[in-house]
């Protein structure tokens, strides 16, 4: 029986809604040998997962999702793990996108309040001590004050987190190469992370989308990416396969995740 592994999951230290000991705990529970807590642009909840994961006897790799965008480009997000959290430069640029992101949702609440929605910074935090906010935050606040029935519809094409004028609101990214570069750095491992989330490089699956796929990965290999998240439920199983066959072509690790979020949450299509 092979080891049982989910190397893309988020806490309560990003936009998850379960602890890093809750998650320990309940893929400990579902047999899982291997896990890596990948929160968005932190970690803070690496630490904690790993001294749980140690009492029960799972293996907690320390990891990171970073967003990022090509210079004139798409918005990547590169997967960072065996990552040193004590490392300065990594330490440093994470400061700096809190600082980003706070501004970021700041814009965004006025946004949502033009268009009748009123919600406060208050009512992103689904628990009193939470420094980290996303847009699921945002979604599960629509939910709360009943603008939706479920958080997956804040994200409903052209309507709520997808109306043209939310999207306009974007926060400074660091470059998919600061990034690969600040892993490699921290003595960690940098993965592409679901490849058929990418935006803006045609239709999805489309065979002109695998070959700007493709332009993208030769450009991050040359930047140090060492690993392709090939299954992703953003993926079929033939995206999956085509993925792998991408990933042996320029020598990547096969990377998976399930980008858990928690139960409120379907998976991210």
């Amino acid at each position: 029986m092979g080891l049982k592994m989910d190397l893309h999951i988020h806490s309560t230290c990003s936009d998850g809604t379960m602890t890093p000991v809750e998650l320990v705990r309940k893929y400990y529970q579902e047999e899982y040998g291997l896990i890596a807590l990948t929160d968005h642009d932190g970690i803070d909840g690496v630490k904690t997962a790993q001294i749980a994961g140690e009492a029960l006897g799972i293996s907690v790799i320390s990891g990171i999702e970073l967003g990022t965008e090509l210079p004139d480009g798409p918005e990547l997000h590169i997967l960072g793990y065996y990552i040193d959290i004590g490392n300065p430069a990594l330490n440093e640029t994470l400061a700096e996108l809190r600082k980003t992101r706070a501004e970021r949702n700041r814009k965004l609440l006025d946004v949502l309040r033009s268009m009748g929605y009123n919600l406060t910074e208050e009512d992103l935090k689904q628990r009193p001590d939470q420094v980290y906010v996303g847009k699921p935050n945002f979604a599960l606040a629509l939910q709360k004050k009943g603008y939706v029935k479920s958080p997956e519809d804040a994200f409903a094409p052209g309507k709520f987190l997808e109306s043209p004028e939310a999207r306009a609101v974007r926060r400074e990214r660091i470059t998919a190469q600061k990034a690969i570069e600040l892993i490699n750095g921290a003595g960690g491992i940098a993965s592409l992370a679901h490849p058929m989330k990418i935006k803006g490089i045609g239709e999805k699956g489309s065979e002109d989308f695998f070959h700007r796929l493709e332009e993208i990965v030769k450009q991050l290999k040359k930047a140090g990416l060492k690993g392709l998240e090939c299954f992703h439920p953003s993926a079929t199983h033939e995206q999956g396969i085509a993925l792998v066959k991408l990933a042996e072509k320029y020598k990547l690790h096969v990377t998976e995740g399930s980008d858990y979020h928690g139960p409120e949450f379907e998976p991210h299509q």
